[in-house]
Parts: structure tokens; sequence; C-alpha cells
């Protein structure tokens, strides 16, 4: 099976990538731009995954020899996090990489898509699951039906949650204000604790302030960035899901505009995007590890056995929950059961 992702991988980009090579060298990069697209994302300036959304916005005006020109928007540039999906929908911007949980309401699919509390962290089996197995299929359905043109997804570590005071036992997470928006926040209340919504950047000044008592990051290289050890030091061991698999949309008006070849730069800067955010985030996910601990972030003790049990069986009724969200979700959760 692993020799077949690869072998999908490697058509993937072989392919998108040497048609981009062969239709960036027929056109001239000192020309004006024929469609002038803003993107928006998800991280602010200097951040490292905000660095790899910059960089894909780069590849698709050099792809295009300039024919495309992409306005990158960082968070808190315009657009706010939860507003990204509805933008895209309006034609407000033309392109964005949204947070599912963020807009649960307007996607239900996407809360399945972004990876269910006990969901695998084999990149393997999740690239079969979407490549092979029709998930991507369904969620160009139903992005489509909003106006959406769905892009290659891509996927970052597993989810932790950081917290202010150390947990020991999964008790302690009762009566606990926590940053657990989506299907993360109904996981969290199954163990005691109370959710709450909040953007990545209102993460460092809720912990701080009191408003939270902890949160999840997307990933712990997101909680490195937004220096949260400073206000709250202890992680705990278990995750709540093993990887993140997050899309990147654009406006379907705009998408119409573009002839063939650049539909295909587009799809090729994309592919380009999802294999950086999977190399990157491993090797930064070890590095901001690091960081934290020499700021003095401390893992929780080992969970007990009844502990795990306990974590297991918080995120166990969420599958069924979830397939009855939409059509959408119900066939995304029957394709993940088999």
């Amino acid at each position: 099976m692993l020799k077949k992702i690869g072998q999908l991988k490697k058509q993937i980009l072989t392919g998108s990538l040497a048609a981009v090579m062969g239709l960036g060298a027929m056109t001239s990069t000192a020309q004006a731009a024929e469609h002038n697209w803003r993107f928006a994302n998800l991280y602010s300036r200097g951040t490292a995954f905000g660095e790899v959304y910059g960089n894909m916005a780069k590849n698709i005006e050099e792809m295009s020899g300039g024919r495309i020109s992409v306005k990158m928007m960082y968070a808190g540039e315009g657009v706010s996090t939860t507003g990204i999906l509805g933008a895209v929908k309006s034609g407000l911007i033309t392109m964005g990489a949204h947070f599912q949980p963020m807009n649960a309401g307007e996607l239900p699919a996407g809360i399945v898509e972004v990876g269910l509390p006990g969901g695998t962290a084999d990149v393997a089996k999740l690239s079969v699951l979407f490549h092979e197995d029709g998930w991507n299929e369904v969620l160009t359905k139903a992005y489509g039906e909003q106006g959406l043109v769905y892009l290659d997804p891509y996927i970052q570590p597993p989810v932790y949650l950081l917290t202010k005071k150390p947990i020991n036992s999964v008790a302690d997470f009762k009566g606990l204000k926590l940053r657990a928006p989506g299907a993360y926040g109904k996981f969290v209340r199954n163990l005691g604790a109370s959710p709450v919504s909040m953007t990545w950047s209102e993460i460092y000044t809720g912990l701080a302030t009191g408003v939270i008592d902890g949160s999840i990051g997307s990933n712990l290289i997101d909680h490195r960035d937004g220096n949260h050890v400073e206000v709250a030091k202890y992680m705990y061991r278990l995750p709540l899901a093993g990887a993140q698999v997050l899309p990147v949309v654009v406006n379907q008006k705009a998408w119409n505009k573009l002839p063939a070849d650049l539909k295909a730069i587009v799809k090729a800067a994309t592919t380009v995007h999802a294999r950086e955010q999977m190399t990157k985030s491993r090797l930064w996910e070890a590095e901001a590890i690091a960081d934290m601990e020499a700021k003095g972030m401390k893992w929780s003790p080992e969970p007990s056995e009844a502990d795990k049990a306990a974590w297991a069986k918080a995120g166990e009724s969420l599958w069924d929950e979830y397939a009855k969200s939409d059509k959408f979700s119900a066939e995304l959760i029957e394709i993940l059961k088999k």
C-alpha cells in the first residue's frame, strides 16, 4: 500500500510540475497579471506555517509566469479566521485556507474532513482515504455546492492540549475552560470541561487573562509560534486527533475565469504546497517541542490505562453524531468505517 501511495504522489508531482514548467516557460514574467487574486490564511506574518502559505502564493505567480498575481493576506489583515470561508464564497477574497472547526455551521462535512478525535495518525492511511477511497470526491461535491473549488488537502501533525495547570488524570479536566472549537469542543465536554471557541490569534491573551485555562493548537508548532508557553506550561500527552487535514479552496466564479493551463498551474502549486506542509511540519514539530521545553514546558505524567480508556470513550460517540450532520458527513463517515 505504501508503495502504491508513493507512486501516486510521484505521478502527481512529476506530471503537474512538468506541465507547469512547460507552460511557465511560454509566458513572460514581465507582462501584467491577467488575474489578481487575494489569498487569506490562518497564520500571522513571521510564523512557520505563514511562510509556507506565502511560498504557495509565490509559486502560483512564478509558475504562471506572472499571469496570476496573488496578494497574501495573513491573520488579522482584513479577514478574520472565522470569516475566511464566507469571504471566499462571496468573492471578497479569491482563495482561502480555512480551519474547518471554526465554520462548523456553514460546512458540517469540514468537521469530519479535518479529523475527528480518535482518527488515525498514519499519513499513508490518510492519503489512501482521500485519494483512493473517495473522500476527495465527496468533499469536492460538498464544497462545490457552496460555490467553492476544492484543491488538494494537506496534512498537519497531531493536535495537543496545553493548559495552565498540570493534568495528572482525566478527572482534572472537569470544570476547565478550554479553547476547543468544533468536534474538539464536544470531545473535551465529554471529559467534563467547558469548550470555548476563539481564533488562534486570541489564544495568548485568553490564557494570560484567565478567559481560558487551556487550548488546543492546530498542532504543537502553533503553540510555539504563539508563545503560548509563556502563559501555560503543561502539555497533555494524549493527542486529541492523530493528524489534521486542511484544505485550500477557491471561489468558483474566479476559477471559471481561468483557462485550462492556469487551472493546471494552480493545482500543481497546491500539490507542492501539500508536500511542503507535510515534510516541513514533521521537522518543525520536533524543533517546536525542544524550543518550548527550553522555555519551561512540561509534559503531563504518562496516562494510566483507565485514563486512556476514558479518553477513547470521550471520542467514540462523535463519529455517529457527525454522520447525522448532513448527507456529505454521512458519506464520509460511511467510507471511514469501511
